[in-house]
């Protein structure tokens, strides 16, 4: 016979390997597809996750994609400081798998360090506008993610519509800050 310690030992085991499961959002999905060269150009930071290496912006955000003759696509992160100087940070972006993958892995560092596997960040596109006039990207871990456009401004109805989606792909929508223009 058990002994009451061992079963209820058991219970909350179970319970809490239950209740860690029920709190872990499902694997992230991406979108089916992406047109890269329709991808290429501005898109303004509407808002994101705050991150370490973002700190400095204080306004005007965007990035700035072009296709390189290689296949792979340069990145031009750009804002404006606090003190209203202009902070830029360029880069590489590579698509990983077939040619209209959503996933890429972005760089800033210098190209010789190319080779590490750490220089590389995920950037996978989760959420395209048809018309790709806005876009979502996070990476596996959901610890990063930006709501972009084409325009520095998002239609209210739009960016409440995506606010709804990330939500309901386990994103943390208390972490989210606007990005001011």
């Amino acid at each position: 016979m058990r002994r009451p310690s061992t079963w209820l030992a058991g219970l909350c085991l179970g319970l809490c390997a239950l209740t860690a499961s029920a709190q872990t959002p499902a694997p992230l999905d991406t979108v089916a597809s992406v047109d890269v060269p329709r991808y290429m150009g501005t898109w303004y930071e509407i808002a994101k996750y705050p991150n370490w290496f973002q700190k400095k912006c204080a306004s005007s955000t965007s990035a700035q994609y072009s296709l390189q003759a290689d296949g792979q696509v340069q990145v031009l992160n750009r804002c404006k400081t606090a003190n209203g100087e202009w902070s830029e940070a360029l880069g590489m972006a590579r698509q990983i798998g077939r040619a209209n993958s959503p996933r890429l892995q972005v760089r800033f560092a210098p190209a010789w360090l190319s080779f590490i596997p750490m220089v590389w960040g995920n950037y996978w596109i989760i959420d395209l506008d048809p018309q790709y006039q806005w876009v979502v990207v996070s990476e596996p871990s959901r610890e990063y993610l930006w709501i972009l456009s084409r325009t520095p401004e998002l239609p209210a109805a739009t960016y409440q519509g995506l606010l709804g989606k990330l939500a309901a792909n386990g994103f943390d929508l208390q972490r989210i800050q606007l990005s001011p223009p």
